[in-house]
């Protein structure tokens, strides 16, 4: 089936294309063409001038539509948690599983092998394997020594759905790392009180990004640098952040998008309120997430909120904020059909207006129904 989007602007990755149609075969994109080009036959779907850009990508979301994954990782709540978050104009996502206990983990990997979701791209393990010293809202007496043994034998109940992992570089040893490399799992640096050295030799040893830039881990001070002078030295690692202005100031984002450049990449960090499993005391402020104390638990964000965030309030060119939601979290985790409007990739696309308000969502060349999320 040819279905051809006319009328619209493209971000694609690469440039900004206007006054050309995107041909749509199946479920890849076909090509960029001139309207006259369109095959005989087509739908066309005319977008009245508003803005089309790859279907954003999140690394790290724990919960949405009603649900925390890792509270109830049954497959309704697995439907409804990646239908709603489809929604926001998010396609693929990471579910991230804070440090919890391993019959939590087996559930979770047994619903996904059980029920795979077009949107979900596997989980992300945010523990258990960082330190205690920065653990934020994760709670402390489930954080473990890394074990090759207990990783191993959690990975093969379902080979390839654990997909990152976040640990702490100064409690994890260099041949732990290489296995997780070797198993073609990213690993990020997080929740860590790392200094400087510490820090560098885990980017060294394979850790490739870092998670939640600036939050749960040690500052950067000028008599330490810490994990993020690590990051900022490096030739080669990535780095999340949270840009809804509250874990981390729009003057730190902007800061540490010039020093990073294409290494900065969005998370949304969203949670949802629950009262049941390991974290039932997530509460749902005005603008964020808190324990029952104030600490910062999660965000409300959704990615196009963050990309707008970025444009409005960090100076951050449009273009360039949706490549930091599309294009970097495709390269972090080496997805090579997703994230660029090009010939040959996945036709997941997000259609939206000047205000970033979404009009249309396709999942697979397919409109995804936003009425029943």
């Amino acid at each position: 089936m040819l279905t051809a989007l006319t009328n619209a602007t493209l971000f694609t990755g690469k440039e900004i294309i206007t006054g050309k149609s995107l041909l749509l075969k199946d479920d890849r994109i076909d090509s960029i063409i001139e309207r006259e080009s369109i095959p005989e036959g087509s739908e066309i779907i005319d977008c009245g001038g508003l803005f089309i850009s790859a279907g954003l990508i999140d690394l790290q979301i724990a919960g949405g539509g009603g649900y925390l994954f890792s509270a109830d990782p049954g497959p309704e709540a697995l439907k409804g948690m990646a239908d709603f978050i489809t929604s926001s104009g998010t396609t693929s996502f990471l579910i991230a599983v804070p440090t919890n206990t391993f019959e939590t983990y087996r559930k979770i990997l047994k619903t996904l092998k059980a029920n795979p979701h077009p949107a979900v791209l596997g989980i992300h393990l945010e523990g258990p394997y960082i330190n205690p010293e920065r653990k934020g809202a994760h709670l402390g007496e489930l954080i473990r020594k890394p074990q090759i043994k207990e990783i191993q034998e959690l990975i093969a109940e379902a080979p390839g759905i654990v997909k990152m992992i976040t640990v702490a570089p100064e409690v994890c040893d260099e041949r732990f790392i290489r296995f997780l490399t070797d198993n073609d799992i990213v690993v990020a640096a997080g929740h860590s009180n790392a200094g400087f050295n510490e820090a560098t030799e885990g980017f060294n040893r394979g850790i490739r990004t870092t998670t939640h830039l600036f939050n749960a881990m040690s500052p950067l001070h000028h008599r330490e640098p810490g994990l993020p002078g690590a990051l900022f030295e490096s030739d080669d690692a990535y780095a999340s952040i949270i840009a809804d202005g509250i874990h981390v100031d729009f003057r730190a984002v902007s800061i540490a998008k010039k020093i990073l450049k294409e290494r900065l990449f969005l998370i949304s960090d969203a949670v949802e309120e629950n009262s049941e499993g390991t974290y039932p005391d997530h509460k749902r402020q005005k603008d964020r997430f808190t324990l029952p104390d104030g600490t910062l638990s999660g965000s409300l964000l959704t990615m196009m909120t963050a990309v707008r965030n970025c444009v409005q309030n960090a100076g951050i060119p449009v273009d360039e904020a949706l490549r930091m939601a599309t294009v970097y979290p495709a390269e972090v985790m080496n997805i090579r059909d997703k994230g660029r409007i090009e010939p040959g990739y996945k036709a997941d696309l997000v259609v939206f207006d000047r205000n970033f308000n979404i009009e249309q969502v396709l999942v697979e060349g397919r409109p995804h129904d936003r009425t029943t999320t």
